[in-house]
């Protein structure tokens, strides 16, 4: 376990900060940008918890949480490093999808394009997915100038999916989602 006496170190004052592998880098690098977001995304899947009242959804999301917590100590040591790092790995992306798979084999059919909101745990939920899809984004910019280890786009591709369709389970399993209507609004309004 990782212990902290100390949260004030003075370390980053001038604009830099430690890899898990002891290098020192700028707080604007592409790796700690990456390991921002995951942290975002975290917060935002924990506000969306706090508004669950489904237990099991709610230790769902709390294994998720720490399952963040592993791929950022992943992405704070680089693959070429030569210390020993935690790392994520395939079974958490396996049991993301045996998630996904099980509450969407509950949900109504998807008949359009799903708007966010709806219940305010889904609209959470769809905040929470949008803060993934945007570390999903900036870890693929690293990996475009850096290695990435497979499993953790796939973690993060996977975890907004599972976000979607809990989101979708939060309203009443898809049945109050508000859905997309194309060109609802353009259209002239009836005459009478």
């Amino acid at each position: 376990m990782v212990k902290l006496d100390r949260i004030t170190t003075r370390g980053g004052d001038k604009g830099e900060t430690s890899l898990g592998d002891g290098r020192r880098v700028r707080k604007s690098a592409p790796r700690i940008a990456a390991i921002g977001e995951v942290d975002e995304a975290n917060a935002a899947i924990g506000l969306a918890r706090a508004q669950l009242s489904d237990a099991i959804e709610a230790e769902r999301l709390a294994r998720v949480q720490n399952d963040l917590f592993d791929l950022g100590a992943d992405l704070a040591v680089p693959v070429r490093a030569r210390r020993r790092a935690l790392r994520v790995g395939e079974a958490q992306v396996r049991r993301l999808e045996a998630e996904i798979d099980a509450v969407n084999a509950r949900l109504a059919p998807l008949a359009s394009f799903v708007l966010p909101g709806g219940s305010a745990a889904a609209a959470h939920l769809h905040l929470a997915r949008t803060a993934v899809r945007r570390a999903e984004r900036a870890v693929v910019a690293l990996a475009a100038r850096e290695r990435v280890g497979a499993p953790v786009l796939a973690y993060l591709n996977r975890l907004s999916d599972l976000l979607f369709v809990l989101a979708r389970a939060a309203n009443d399993d898809g049945r109050a989602d508000l859905v997309w209507e194309p060109g609802r609004w353009c259209r002239p309004a009836p005459a009478g």
